[in-house]
């Protein structure tokens, strides 16, 4: 059967990235005996001209939409980003008889709201390199498709599911083959990382998040010997600039070391960042292997520098852990960028000032910290019945629109304030709201050009103080 993926993610905020998930799924369509064409709508002016288009060109007989964000997490300046299916399943209604399967990590989340609103025929709730050939597969021999594993869709009203969906091993999908299927100068120009993975799965409990339902509690690793080879064959293909993407970089701690071992036992050239990692497991030892792998940055996520947001947000590490992380980080040569979320549980102006304090104190004034505040509310989280018990989520609802919780113990006019004081005078802290400017892009292209490699954060203090000579804000 022929196969159309369309990658309908256009949100370059702070930066574009590559549909490394839609790519997984033409690769794995192909793997399973059928054709398969992508079509990124990330640089496309007309989207709909562009689908329209390719329906025309490539007569599918079935389309998926992959789907990565639900909306740009953004409490004071939000987007839904779901609206722009709308005019897309139009299109594909007008165009094609081909059912429609959506995807992608925003489906995963709420495959619900979003089979209501588009109106696709189905689904995938599981990894979309097994579900779609397998729906493919289904399709191409005449049996129903509802017998496939992982898929959901409406009947009668109500949200059906097939039976539990298949877990896919990681070797061979540690990364697709980006040049087939995406205009990479277009990425580059704007300073994107090639994503690997080097597993799925999240054992943690964080209240807020969403990874354990998407990709299951348990580790599904790939062997480190195939990550190093992934990267090599991304350098050879001119990507040299490389982001793993796992949603906890060094845990297992010991995989990690592996996979960083397997890296510098052969120069491979490539520029290595991750910004998932924790502080729970950061030491001595492993980010020497880093530095030796060739990390040229990392992201350390603590939310919080005090225990009692900690504890509430179940993050599984403790103020003492973040402490000693950033003792470990001032010993090394790796760029660190600290990632922060103020107003979740437990919030109050003590703790806010804890973890401002952190910073203050044990952030190196050459690495940068990137902070939000209030906590997009998902379905099925902790989260959420936390919202519901405070009084803060009244009534049914999909929670497709975006709803955001703020801490009862902490009044929100006073949290932006408190930070708005405290990033004027710390030249090297960032918000989400920064990464929304209009003047962002422009900066990314300048630097590509001026020949700045990933990750532009290293440069944020020098930055923001270039930008206040001209009067300008980031």
């Amino acid at each position: 059967m022929k196969a159309l993926v369309v990658a309908t993610n256009r949100y370059r905020n702070p930066a574009p990235v590559m549909p490394v998930g839609a790519c997984i799924v033409a690769e794995a369509a192909e793997r399973a005996g059928h054709r398969a064409a992508l079509l990124d709508l990330m640089f496309e002016r007309d989207p709909v001209r562009a689908l329209e288009t390719a329906l025309e060109r490539e007569r599918p007989d079935l389309v998926g939409l992959s789907v990565r964000n639900i909306d740009n997490n953004d409490a004071r300046h939000p987007r839904n980003l779901y609206e722009e299916l709308a005019p897309l399943m139009r299109a594909l209604r007008r165009r094609t008889s081909a059912p429609v399967a959506l995807g992608g990590a925003a489906v995963g989340v709420m495959p619900e709201a979003l089979l209501r609103y588009t109106g696709a025929d189905w689904a995938s709730v599981g990894d979309g390199e097994m579900v779609f050939p397998a729906l493919l597969n289904a399709l191409s021999a005449g049996r129903p498709a509802r017998e496939t594993p992982g898929l959901a869709w409406i009947e009668d009203g109500a949200l059906a599911r097939s039976s539990p969906p298949t877990r896919a091993g990681m070797n061979g999908f540690c990364a697709p083959d980006y040049r087939r299927w995406l205009r990479l100068k277009s990425y580059r120009s704007l300073l994107t990382a090639a994503a690997v993975q080097t597993k799925r799965g999240c054992p943690f409990e964080c209240v807020y998040c969403t990874y354990a339902k998407l990709e299951g509690p348990a580790y599904r690793l790939c062997e480190p010997e195939g990550v190093a080879r992934t990267v090599r064959s991304l350098v050879q293909a001119g990507l040299r600039d490389i982001e793993f993407v796992d949603n906890v970089f060094n845990s297992p701690r010991d995989h990690a070391l592996a996979v960083c071992e397997a890296l510098a036992r052969e120069p491979h050239g490539a520029r290595l960042q991750s910004l998932e990692v924790s502080p729970r497991f950061l030491d001595d030892e492993l980010l020497r292997a880093m530095e030796a792998a060739g990390f040229v940055g990392m992201g350390v996520t603590i939310e919080s520098a005090a225990d009692a947001v900690l504890a509430r947000l179940k993050k599984g590490f403790g103020c003492e852990d973040v402490r000693r992380a950033a003792e470990v980080v001032r010993r090394r040569r790796i760029p660190c960028l600290w990632i922060l979320l103020f107003g979740g549980p437990g919030e109050t102006e003590a703790t806010v000032r804890e973890t401002l304090d952190f910073v203050r104190r044990s952030v190196r004034p050459t690495d940068a910290v990137f902070y939000n505040w209030r906590l997009r509310i998902y379905p099925g989280t902790e989260l959420e019945r936390i919202a519901r018990a405070e009084g803060a989520l009244r009534g049914g609802g999909d929670l497709l629109k975006p709803k955001f919780y703020s801490s009862p113990g902490v009044d929100p006019v006073r949290l932006e304030d408190m930070l708005r004081r405290f990033t004027a005078t710390q030249m090297n802290c960032v918000s989400l709201e920064s990464a929304s400017l209009p003047l962002l892009p422009v900066i990314q292209r300048m630097a590509s050009r001026l020949g700045a490699r990933p990750p532009l954060w290293r440069h944020t203090r020098a930055l923001r103080r270039t930008l206040r000579l001209f009067n300008r804000k980031l």
